[in-house]
């Protein structure tokens, strides 16, 4: 496409606030968080984008008839978004645009923020529809249960990480209210839908070509044009099923793994407070010489960071930024208690099963 260079983007990225404002007015760039890999960038046009929005909203609204969808829209619906808001990731990019589109107010809460202060803002915001990452999204849960927040919830929205069947019906009981749970990826942010628990992911073959061979799944993008992919090797493990004839849809399924699941590292005080860290606030790192790292919780107030260098002269300078960087996202997140520190290893290797790294294992 005219005026789109990696260079260019990439400057974009570094230089400009990490908002929803388009390169060269017309392109939205999303970054990928690197799970499988070293991030990267891809790129949607004005006519892209769009065709993904109403593929969300399409998923966000399943199987709520028209009347039901008027009477919601009607009330303004006030939204929580609950992820990794402060960079160009695809899932807060869309949220907000999706959310402009129809009207709703919205209320972000980053990963990075603590719990009180969540806790604050979502008894001014009062929301009545949450969308974020299904493990955010168990910690609101739990904030409900022990009676630090009270909301009435008409919808609950899972995307980014997998959901599980226990996590699900956890929250189907905690929210009283529908589950949807969005497959997505930056490589193409509409993907398929889940509706519960049992007869697996809808996939949406109006939109994407979804090909599995000998265990690696190929995708090619039907919408995107400024930045065409086609049979792009993506490394999440699934089955895919064919349509049912007379089915009520006529959309494959896919079961089994899709996109990573991570652990939330927890930590706990000496007087008894636990506070939580998410994987995707501690991901963009990006150190001169750092190849790869990992994070391993060690103990109650403790985590180990694994880190594979380019070249064994620059472990200092690398240790040295890491350490400053780690200090700061704590200090932020109010865990200055937490220790921390920085061990060299060969090769971080990829999970056996998924394909993917795990940015979070826990010894602990």
């Amino acid at each position: 496409m005219p005026g789109l260079t990696q260079e260019g983007i990439r400057a974009f990225d570094a230089e400009g606030p990490a908002d929803r404002r388009p390169y060269l007015g017309k392109y939205h760039v999303v970054h990928s968080s690197g799970s499988t890999g070293k991030p990267g960038y891809f790129v949607y046009d004005e006519a892209a984008w769009n065709e993904m929005l109403l593929g969300i909203i399409r998923g966000a609204l399943w199987d709520m008839s028209m009347g039901e969808v008027a009477k919601l829209l009607l009330k303004r619906p006030r939204i929580v978004y609950i992820a990794a808001t402060d960079g160009r990731y695809g899932g807060a990019m869309a949220v907000g645009d999706g959310i402009d589109g129809i009207g709703a107010r919205q209320l972000y809460l980053d990963i990075n923020v603590p719990l009180d202060e969540w806790i604050i803002k979502l008894r001014e915001f009062k929301p009545n529809i949450v969308i974020g990452y299904p493990s955010a999204v168990k910690i609101l849960g739990e904030l409900i249960e022990r009676g630090a927040v009270s909301l009435d919830v008409r919808r609950v929205i899972s995307c980014g990480e997998p959901l599980g069947a226990s996590l699900r019906n956890y929250m189907e009981t905690v929210f009283a209210c529908d589950v949807i749970n969005i497959y997505a990826a930056s490589e193409s942010l509409c993907l398929g839908v889940e509706t519960g628990s049992t007869g697996g992911m809808l996939l949406f073959d109006d939109m994407n070509v979804i090909e599995v061979e000998q265990g690696k799944m190929y995708l090619t993008c039907l919408y995107n044009f400024a930045q065409p992919l086609i049979r792009y090797e993506i490394t999440d493990s699934l089955t895919v099923k064919e349509a049912p004839e007379g089915g009520r849809y006529p959309f494959r399924t896919a079961a089994g793994l899709l996109g990573r699941n991570e652990d939330i590292l927890w930590f706990e005080d000496g007087a008894g407070h636990r506070e939580f860290l998410h994987p995707l606030a501690i991901e963009g790192f990006c150190v001169e010489g750092l190849k790869d790292y990992r994070f391993s919780q060690v103990g109650k107030d403790v985590f180990e960071m694994e880190a594979e260098v380019a070249l064994p002269e620059l472990k200092e300078p690398i240790k040295k930024e890491m350490l400053r960087r780690m200090r700061e996202i704590l200090r932020e997140k109010r865990l200055d208690y937490v220790q921390f520190y920085v061990s060299f290893v060969d090769e971080i290797r990829a999970d056996q099963e998924t394909g993917k790294k795990r940015l979070v294992v826990s010894r602990y």
